[in-house]
């Protein structure tokens, strides 16, 4: 399956980034299980330098030339920072061919961006050309890289002349696609960096929100470039997403019977007498918010609901990983929630894995049964996972405490538990 890697707009040169050994590994990592495309972006690299127009539906065309140049029927399109909204424009107006949309680091409207970092780069753009790339270059790959970035500054000069840059970025100010998320139609990932200090991680959320079936993940780091930092958990991410294949437009329910998944259940504590102190309209405007912060939580990180249960939830997962964050970022959910809401919710969260029996619609077996018994083991506002989680989370990033072994409503032997962290280190 081919995959399109758009440019980035307007700094693209294929042969010098070539030369460049952080380009080039970070080529080959995506090149190693499929065919790699890219291409210069218009007036940029060895793309014809003598154009005017750098309109999102110019950009739109120039993709489409090159696709069908190469005959390619169906790909998944990867679109970073300002070639975004150019991918979002191509992947609504022609979902039979998109198997896959990933946006790196990106939007749906440019003028959402203007964050001061930016606002002080587009200023220098206009005055200082040399001070203009040099900052840039800098910003991207850190002010302490020193001899990388430099080189780096030198390949965006050699990309595009000043003037082609600043019609490009001043085109790029217009493009807003934010009427055409909702109809995109492939499975859609959103990938960002949590730490990126010029582009708030509150635009990869609201970006992913707004994509049918769109699946958020955050990684760590505080550069927007993927081929710098943590460019394994990247590649890994990517490779990952497009394993999966169209399963991710449909509910995991549908996966057949041995198909290794991971469950999550949640439980609002005290329901019950909730019901019985606010009355039934007013316990039920309560539940409602708690089915929204699920949802929402599920949606963007690729969960599946399974079913509710009025005052809790079944999902399922195929990645252990998706999992944990999911259940990480409903419980930082519900915390804020908490902190003006009348009446808190305090939730608790439990998790196994296993190889669940799928009929329909739903999932049935031990993994499952277990997990629903780990989820009443916990206590509120606490994320409790089986030892098998654990496992294979491990190295993953997430900070975990061994709780020892427990006795589980239904199993005859011991089962040893861990309680996931999930506080910020200050609130710790």
């Amino acid at each position: 399956m081919p995959l399109v890697y758009m440019p980035t707009i307007p700094f693209t040169h294929i042969q010098l980034e070539w030369q460049y050994p952080e380009f080039r590994r970070w080529y080959e990592c995506l090149a190693e299980q499929r065919k790699l495309v890219r291409y210069d972006h218009r007036g940029s690299g060895l793309s014809e330098r003598d154009v005017t127009d750098y309109s999102l539906d110019a950009l739109v065309l120039d993709l489409k030339a090159v696709l069908d140049r190469l005959g390619l029927e169906r790909f998944a399109l990867l679109g970073p920072s300002q070639s975004g909204p150019v991918a979002v424009a191509y992947a609504a107006r022609h979902p039979e061919r998109v198997s896959h949309l990933i946006l790196w680091c990106s939007w749906a409207r440019t003028r959402d961006t203007a964050s001061p970092q930016l606002r002080g780069w587009r200023r220098l753009l206009d005055v200082d050309w040399e001070t203009y790339t040099e900052t840039v270059a800098h910003s991207i790959m850190g002010w302490s890289v020193g001899e990388p970035a430099r080189r780096y500054a030198a390949l965006i000069r050699e990309s595009v002349t000043p003037e082609a840059a600043r019609a490009a970025v001043g085109a790029n100010r217009e493009f807003d696609v934010t009427a055409l998320l909702p109809q995109v139609r492939s499975p859609s990932l959103v990938l960002h960096r949590r730490e990126l200090r010029w582009l708030d991680v509150a635009i990869a959320r609201g970006l992913a929100s707004r994509i049918p079936h769109a699946r958020l993940t955050l990684l760590e780091g505080t550069t927007s470039s993927p081929y710098l930092g943590d460019t394994e958990a990247v590649v890994s991410a990517i490779d990952e997403f497009l394993s999966e294949g169209e399963e991710t437009a449909r509910p995991a329910a549908a996966a057949e019977p041995g198909t290794f998944r991971t469950v999550l259940f949640t439980d609002v504590e005290g329901s019950t007498a909730m019901t019985q102190r606010l009355g039934d309209a007013r316990a039920r405007e309560v539940l409602r918010e708690h089915e929204r912060i699920v949802r929402e939580t599920l949606k963007s990180h690729g969960g599946s609901e399974l079913k509710t249960m009025g005052d809790g939830f079944m999902a399922s997962f195929s990645s252990a990983t998706r999992a944990l964050e999911c259940a990480i970022a409903m419980q930082r959910a519900f915390a804020a929630h908490n902190e003006t809401a009348e009446e808190p919710i305090r939730v608790r969260v439990g998790l196994n894995a296993g190889e669940p029996i799928a009929e329909d619609e739903d999932l049935f077996g031990t993994a499952v049964i277990m997990a629903k018994r780990i989820c009443d083991q916990a206590e509120p506002g606490q994320i409790l996972v089986s030892d098998v989680v654990q496992q294979l989370a491990a190295g993953k990033g997430f900070a975990f405490v061994d709780k020892g072994e427990a006795t589980l409503k239904g199993f005859e032997k011991p089962v040893r538990l861990h309680e996931v962290r999930w506080r910020e280190e200050k609130e710790a």
